[in-house]
């Protein structure tokens, strides 16, 4: 592979004409120009200066290297340049959270998108495991997760609070024990664990999710109180999703005596720089969440 700043002295003496203003121009020494010169002619194997006394010009081998060179080095100049931008309102950001926090954030990013049309948004939803995951492998450059990470390689910060609400078909008034032992639950991935947190504090009876027959599963965020607003059973869920419902008629949300709350954590790749338009994003996220 030819070495590129061997290219660029070689191009710049070229369009110069002069060992002495060359160096000048590269803020080399006259010997390093001609150095890097010889390493780029023993590398190709070919003659590219035919030396006349203190005198020069292009070989053949030379005039060729210059026309096809210009592209290469205008390309490479254009690359560091792109490399070295870190605006706030350009380029890729990619985000995961567990769903309920991407119902409340996905559409406020879009909005955020139209104002910054250069600003791509990728967000995907999962589970905490798998954001954790995903910023451990840099996979994903901003992440949200409702508990902490244990992972070496991922920071996590406190950002907000949200209530976890009981939900069940409208027609319940009161969900007493035997009540939701007859409904049974609606599962979805954090449901035991949502469960555990809300439930273990607000019924004495409670010990652990499995005591209640299962009546459903989804692992679609927007799905999980469809059973439930058929009558088919109940569920814990972070409040965003419960607001997010489109017929919330159809449902009860039930706020118990003792609240639950999750601590929603922004993490992030450890001693991984966060650039500018990471944390246009992040303002954001702060704003809603």
């Amino acid at each position: 592979m030819i070495n590129a700043a061997w290219l660029r002295t070689f191009c710049t003496l070229a369009d110069v004409g002069h060992f002495t203003r060359t160096a000048e121009r590269l803020h080399m020494t006259q010997s390093g120009v001609s150095q890097h010169v010889r390493k780029l002619e023993e590398q190709l194997g070919v003659e590219l200066l035919v030396r006349e006394g203190k005198k020069f010009r292009l070989s053949d081998a030379g005039e060729k290297l210059r026309s096809d060179a210009q592209g290469i080095l205008q390309a490479l100049s254009d690359l560091e340049e792109r490399v070295r931008a870190d605006k706030p309102d350009e380029g890729l950001v990619r985000l995961m959270s567990p769903g309920s926090v991407g119902l409340k954030l996905y559409s406020k990013l879009l909005e955020l998108q139209i104002r910054y049309p250069k600003l791509i948004i990728d967000y995907r939803f999962a589970p905490n495991t798998e954001v954790e995951a995903a910023i451990a492998e840099s996979r994903a450059d901003i992440g949200f997760m409702t508990s902490k990470s244990v992972l070496p390689e991922v920071s996590c910060t406190p950002l907000a609070k949200e209530s976890l609400i009981l939900v069940t078909p409208a027609r319940i008034q009161s969900p007493d024990w035997q009540t939701l032992m007859m409904l049974g639950f609606i599962d979805h991935p954090d449901g035991m664990h949502h469960a555990t947190l809300l439930l273990g504090e607000n019924y004495p009876e409670f010990r652990h999710g499995e005591q209640f027959p299962k009546s459903g599963f989804s692992n679609q965020i927007g799905l999980i109180l469809e059973p439930v607003s058929k009558g088919l059973g109940f569920t814990v869920l972070p409040a965003h999703a419960v607001a997010a419902f489109a017929r919330p008629e159809l449902i009860r949300a039930h706020r118990l005596s003792r609240p639950v709350s999750e601590t929603l954590y922004l993490c992030g790749r450890r001693q991984k720089e966060r650039q500018k338009r990471m944390a246009t994003v992040i303002a954001e996220a702060r704003r809603w969440l």
